[in-house]
């Protein structure tokens, strides 16, 4: 065949030909293209497209990091909305635009501001200071070359650059400024009469054509969702270490095989005298500051007794000199190099030479030597019994993990079986819908939300599972649920009852309840309003009812609800006293404001407020320029755009 195409390549040539560039006559050179990219574009900036491609790779990533952080409790139902795809591809947009300015302006990034931001990366740093060997180490890590990651920041830095003079150099206007910090600050003392709703219950009344009319019109509201009675079992820990006894040869052999953790090392406690020595010192900074260590070095060890004055006198560690140099106890481990070679290897009240370190150069005394011991069993076997039911207990989880896996697609219309067989009680719970548990009254006995288990239940990835076709309509078990390491479930649903509205006898008595609490909390603000009006008939009259008065402001509220502190602070101060009234959950509250102060401010709190109104000025001004470079560039968001932020799926090619 290939030697038939290859001898008559002429011949193929004009076949092929003959079947291309009809198709170009039937659906234009245009549908052609479309045909063979097949890749929607949902913007353009300036002329380049925004894939659907690109869009949906960076929706997988996104979707990925709220998955890593939220663990079990990741629902994409809940996390994955129109507004959060709308935003994500926006960013998309915005990345795209701010790269076009800063090629086009010819933006860049200097080699010594390249190095100057790696440099300050504290994930490259060793002991604060810049770590090539850290840097290559990170960046293998997680597959990057060292050209390609400063490839990349470079591109990074160079695109901040759009917009970092326009954020960078916003400042609120002072006007602003001070009339928030006046908001803020400032002190009202007020009286408050308060008109509680349980006082008027009493006076109101509900007959049962009230309750008829309400439960006729209301019905939608006291709909029931559809639930499901679920059957269920669970393996975590405590099922696998239920049962699992430690024998007394096991401990013992336990501690002999781990000693050394049930032991304490040797500790040593030390002073030191430290002279300072910069890493960039000059030759003759160095030899000075040697020369002073050395003298002192050979003072201590003179007289040793005089160590702790020496360090008082001429220790350059600020946080020991006044201790005579005490550095407390330490265990190997806790110091590295040179220090602790010589705290460790010399004897009790010796004193060193001269040793070099990173931060200076020292001279060491041990003062004190605890040797190292070992914790008897007796004194660990609480610890070690249960490490080692723990361990017993994971190799039991692995292995009824197994079992129960393979015990639920066994026999799949029931999950008795697989109980028996692991060893695990059959649960069962009701009340268990699409969106979650419902309470108690509503669920009826067994309520998966009284349950000790309504946690593992209202588990989005469990709820989901519950209302699959297979476990929902087929009343299959489900596979096993893996939560997290130590908790597996499978459910199975025993019961559907669709969604419905309660007969009347059943809700009669929380619409009762629930007209009682709105005619009392209108009787309440009907009173108070009453007197409010009274009150402002008569303003220079002496406040009947009002609780002792209180100041306020919107630093100290003092307890107030949030709709009465901001009634207090709308109030108009031109004529004092002044009335207002406020309902505030079922009660209403009088407000009688009686006097308004400027409030102190600190200074320091008066600064961090006028960076924080200019960093939020500076992102509205981005924003702002955001806008202007999107019509400069002629951004423009396509009909398919529409089909992502609703969560379309691409159709099939």
């Amino acid at each position: 065949m290939f030697e038939f195409i290859r001898s008559h390549r002429r011949w193929m040539q004009l076949i092929l030909l003959l079947l291309i560039v009809p198709s170009f006559f039937l659906v234009g050179i245009q549908g052609y293209d479309s045909f063979m990219r097949q890749e929607p574009e949902l913007a353009t900036v300036a002329g380049q497209p925004v894939s659907r491609a690109e869009f949906d790779q960076a929706h997988r990533n996104q979707l990925e990091q709220f998955r890593q952080r939220l663990g079990a409790q990741f629902d994409p139902a809940v996390i994955d909305t129109p507004a959060l795809r709308e935003g994500l591809l926006n960013q998309l947009i915005n990345q795209r635009l701010l790269a076009n300015v800063a090629i086009d302006n010819r933006f860049s990034v200097s080699d010594e501001t390249l190095r100057n931001t790696i440099a300050a990366i504290p994930e490259v740093q060793d002991n604060g200071r810049f770590s090539a060997e850290r840097y290559r180490q990170v960046l293998a890590a997680q597959g990057m070359s060292p050209t390609s990651f400063e490839a990349g920041l470079r591109r990074d830095l160079a695109v901040a650059r759009v917009l970092e003079p326009v954020g960078q150099s916003a400042r609120a206007p002072a006007e602003v400024v001070a009339s928030l910090e006046t908001a803020l600050t400032q002190i009202r003392t007020v009286q408050l009469r308060r008109f509680a709703a349980s006082d008027y219950r009493s006076q109101v009344s509900v007959s049962p054509a009230d309750i008829q009319s309400w439960y006729d019109a209301n019905k939608q509201q006291l709909q029931v969702p559809e639930q499901v009675q679920v059957q269920y079992v669970v393996l975590d820990e405590a099922a696998a270490t239920q049962g699992v006894q430690v024998k007394d040869e096991d401990l013992a052999a336990y501690y002999e095989q781990n000693k050394n953790r049930f032991g304490q090392p040797e500790r040593r406690r030390a002073s030191h005298i430290m002279i300072e020595l910069a890493p960039g010192a000059t030759e003759e900074a160095r030899k000075a500051a040697r020369a002073k260590a050395e003298d002192l070095a050979k003072q201590a060890a003179a007289d040793p007794a005089q160590f702790a004055e020496l360090a008082r006198k001429n220790s350059q560690d600020a946080g020991s000199a006044a201790n005579g140099g005490d550095l407390g106890w330490l265990a190997p481990g806790m110091l590295s190099g040179p220090l602790e070679k010589a705290i460790f290897g010399q004897a009790k009240d010796q004193v060193s030479g001269v040793i070099e370190s990173p931060s200076g150069l020292h001279i060491v005394k041990v003062t004190e030597i605890q040797p190292a011991a070992v914790k008897p069993l007796a004194e660990v076997k609480d610890q070690i019994t249960a490490e080692v039911r723990k361990q017993i207990a994971a190799v039991r989880f692995s292995e009824m993990a197994s079992q129960l896996n393979k015990q639920v697609y066994d026999q799949r219309d029931s999950l008795q079986p697989a109980a028996d067989t692991v060893g695990l009680k059959l649960r069962t719970a009701s009340g268990v819908t699409r969106e979650g548990l419902l309470p108690a009254d509503k669920a009826g006995p067994g309520s998966a939300a009284d349950s000790p288990d309504a946690a593992l239940l209202d588990n989005p990835r469990v709820r989901q599972v519950l209302f699959s076709p297979d476990v929902l309509r087929e009343k299959q078990n489900s596979g096993v649920i893996e939560l997290s390491p130590d908790t597996m479930l499978a459910v199975r649903v025993a019961a559907v009852e669709p969604a419905h509205v309660p007969p009347l006898d059943k809700v009669a008595e929380s619409i009762r309840a629930r007209l009682l609490d709105e005619r009392s909390a209108e009787a309440a603000k009907k009173a108070g309003e009453a007197a409010l009006a009274e009150d402002k008939a008569n303003p220079a009259a002496a406040p009947e009812g009002f609780a002792a008065p209180v100041a306020v402001s919107r630093q100290d509220p003092k307890d107030l609800p949030r709709p009465v502190l901001d009634a207090v602070m709308r109030l108009s101060a031109g004529t004092l006293p002044a009335y207002t009234g406020v309902q505030s959950g079922a009660d209403y509250t009088l407000v009688r404001l009686e006097k308004v102060e400027a409030g102190k401010v600190d200074p320091a709190d008066k600064e961090r407020l006028a960076q924080q109104l200019s960093g939020a000025w500076g992102q509205a001004e981005n924003e702002a320029m955001i806008r202007m470079l999107r019509e400069e560039y002629k951004v423009q968001v396509l009909p398919a755009a529409a089909e992502v932020i609703r969560g379309d799926q691409p159709a099939a090619g």
